[in-house]
């Protein structure tokens, strides 16, 4: 008997008659039903078109249009950057639960699916906070998924979390990635999906499309866990 890894309560099994028929082993679920509500899913007909912004229609948001941007970019969040969201990052991200890379690595797996791109490529984090946090937390979020590590930090950069800073401060943010020179004719004619955790500004995500588009990718997405 497994148990939901944000609240400890036993899992039990959801079988149904199209579960029997299908002969599919049944899908193995990381959260009870009463945690994983708690999350808000965005709805691909309410969210802005280019950033994934959880919004009432599917209209460019306020953000976009005052960024103007003209490089094609569109990114897909999955889920609100609410306060259940923010608790669940805390855990994960801060104080360094491994375990709960694994409640959302089915909801990724699904997405690139449908996304269906040539390369997945998540965001690196500093040399420095990896020896100190033990993970990149996006890449645990993409087991189940092959994907590339093709972007390296910039050795004299390193970010301050986009969420601790304020606005004017993230849109004036230095280049902060490269290319790993084994990599740069990986994504020649390729597309792309830059996958990320969370999308504040799209400063970071964007940076790291440039760095990919550059190389010669054929077009360059995003994905992230929440827009927030």
């Amino acid at each position: 008997m497994t148990s939901c890894l944000l609240c400890g309560s036993q899992l039990m099994p959801v079988i149904d008659l199209r579960v029997l028929l299908s002969f599919c082993p049944l899908q193995k679920s990381e959260t009870c039903q009463r945690c994983w509500q708690k999350f808000t899913p965005i709805q691909q007909t309410h969210c802005c078109p280019e950033c994934g912004r959880q919004q009432s229609g599917t209209t460019q948001c306020s953000d976009c249009r005052r960024w103007g941007r003209t490089d094609g970019f569109v990114n897909r969040a999955l889920f609100a950057y609410d306060e259940v969201m923010q608790a669940f990052m805390v855990q994960y991200k801060f104080r360094g639960d491994y375990r709960l890379r694994r409640v959302f690595q089915s909801a990724f797996i699904d997405a690139v699916k449908t996304l269906e791109p040539d390369l997945v490529v998540p965001i690196p984090v500093h040399p420095d906070t990896l020896r100190t946090r033990g993970f990149n937390q996006v890449a645990g979020f993409l087991e189940g998924v092959s994907w590339r590590d093709m972007l390296t930090t910039v050795a004299e950069i390193k970010q301050t979390p986009q969420s601790s800073k304020q606005r004017a401060d993230r849109l004036v943010t230095p280049q902060p990635f490269k290319l790993k020179d084994e990599q740069k004719n990986i994504c020649v004619g390729k597309r792309v999906l830059v996958v990320d955790d969370i999308y504040t500004t799209g400063t970071t995500i964007r940076f790291a499309a440039d760095i990919l588009r550059q190389a010669g990718s054929l077009e360059v997405h995003g994905l992230t866990l929440a827009h927030g």
